[in-house]
């Protein structure tokens, strides 16, 4: 059974993604189970089709630009979507539904807790001040995830921001992913493919058994400008990286992905994740 997508128009443009893509109306409707849907009323114009599907990573575009002219009724043929992967799971981080919400969100201030929202899951997140918590977790040492040991939904902060120290002054955070290769890694590309819930000001590099690396081996550059943390989301414009993981980067045994946000000027720099996975060359077996 096809899974229900979210399917629309926006207009062409130059920002690489309809989420960036202002300069005119945006048309959407969800499919059904079955992949079927309709959009209606649309105003005349050139679009582009996109499309994404809730628990798959990445974005559908439709090659060709769509003419929608007034009275006309287009037909488009079977539309199929092929997620990016390049090999097999070899272990996995988070939900892919482009928010932070399975993630853990800590309990709020007393003396800031809003009773206008109730502590379940669905409005934890709406409180106040929840980023400066993440000090109170980790004062000294920044977070550090095992691969089958932790839990995300208990072990994962919810978003990666900078930490205040004595000074007024904020750091950047380095955040550690830790993991098992039984065996010798075999020759060729790895794949770490990254998703991000929401970004504000921010750059993620990434470095693998090496947190000292002076160039990393894979950065975002400065990226977001949504402020969810700030604005007490769970969700901003949605980031996805294809990273290619050689493997002379890793090792047999005891393997560390070290994710720093590395921007830190004031409190609400920062990313909230969506999903992690590290997928095996195309030859590995499982």
């Amino acid at each position: 059974m096809t899974l229900s997508a979210y399917v629309g128009l926006a207009p062409p443009g130059d920002k690489g993604s309809w989420q960036m893509e202002s300069k005119g109306y945006q048309f959407w409707t969800q499919s059904d189970q079955k992949g079927n849907f309709s959009i209606k009323n649309i105003r005349p114009g050139n679009y582009n089709l996109y499309a994404y599907v809730p628990g798959i990573i990445g974005d559908y575009k439709y090659d060709n630009i769509i003419t929608v002219q007034p009275g006309s009724n287009i037909t488009l043929d079977v539309l199929v979507y092929e997620p990016p992967r390049n090999g097999p799971t070899l272990w996995e981080i988070g939900i892919p539904d482009r928010t932070a919400a399975e993630f853990y969100v800590p309990d709020p201030y007393p003396n800031l807790t809003n009773t206008l929202f109730d502590s379940s899951p669905k409005n934890k997140f709406r409180q106040y001040g929840l980023w400066e918590r993440y000090a109170d977790f980790y004062p000294n040492e920044d977070l550090s995830y095992t691969i089958g040991v932790n839990d995300y939904r208990k072990d994962w902060f919810y978003a990666q921001v900078t930490r205040k120290i004595g000074d007024g002054s904020y750091i950047a955070t380095t955040w550690q992913v830790n993991f098992e290769l039984k065996d010798r890694p075999i020759t060729g590309d790895y794949t770490l493919q990254l998703a991000l819930a929401a970004a504000s000001f921010s750059e993620l590099q990434v470095r693998f058994n090496d947190g000292e690396a002076r160039i990393p081996h894979f950065t975002t550059r400065l990226i977001g400008r949504d402020n969810a943390i700030a604005r007490h989301g769970i969700h901003g414009l949605y980031w996805f990286y294809s990273i290619n993981v050689s493997s002379f980067w890793l090792r047999q045994g005891s393997n560390t992905i070290f994710l720093t946000q590395s921007r830190a000027t004031d409190a609400f720099q920062g990313i909230m994740y969506d999903y992690i996975r590290l997928e095996g060359p195309p030859q590995i077996s499982l």
